[in-house]
């Protein structure tokens, strides 16, 4: 089971990271490809190796049944780790790009807000939160947790589907051969 979770918790974090870190660097920032949709959608997409990965050690290890718990348990496991490579991936790149995301991610959104008519006291206070989050982000013990917290939710929330799904034997059986 471990061997399972590192290696499909390993390929969808990598999966997952890459994937974001080519559309900013090829997008500069500037389009769908950078955007949270596409890199919601990519997780989706690359963390769907959590139901591969139960199904296999279903299949394979268990002679095709599972419990709810364990399977849950192996999904969260696999979350788990995707979410350690995507911070660790996330950390070298904020390195290589001396940190300039969070000042273009902040400018970027003080600009809409500014776009969308606001000003006065309500565009103040934008500012003041947005640079509130330069400086937290600048924290690694919160920028961590924070990093963390952009995959961990979608891998938990897939982990439950695949162990409700995958407790069922007659969902889709092992081939038998």
């Amino acid at each position: 089971m471990q061997k399972i979770a590192l290696t499909y918790g390993v390929l969808s974090g990598t999966i997952v990271i890459l994937s974001m870190l080519l559309g900013i660097v090829a997008s500069g920032g500037e389009s769908f490809w950078s955007s949270e949709i596409f890199g919601y959608l990519i997780m989706l997409i690359a963390l769907s190796m959590i139901f591969v990965g139960i199904k296999k050690y279903r299949d394979q290890e268990l002679g095709g049944m599972i419990k709810f718990m364990p399977a849950l348990g192996l999904g969260v496991a696999i979350s788990a780790i995707a979410g350690v490579i995507y911070v660790f991936v996330w950390e070298i790149y904020l390195i290589s790009s001396d940190y300039a995301f969070i000042n273009d991610y902040t400018a970027s959104l003080i600009e809409k807000a500014k776009s969308e008519g606001t000003s006065g006291a309500a565009l103040e206070k934008v500012v003041s939160e947005m640079q509130q989050l330069v400086e937290d982000y600048a924290k690694p013990w919160i920028r961590w947790p924070m990093t963390f917290l952009e995959i961990f939710p979608v891998g938990l929330l897939i982990s439950l589907i695949s162990a409700a799904l995958l407790r069922n034997a007659r969902f889709l059986p092992a081939n038998s051969k």
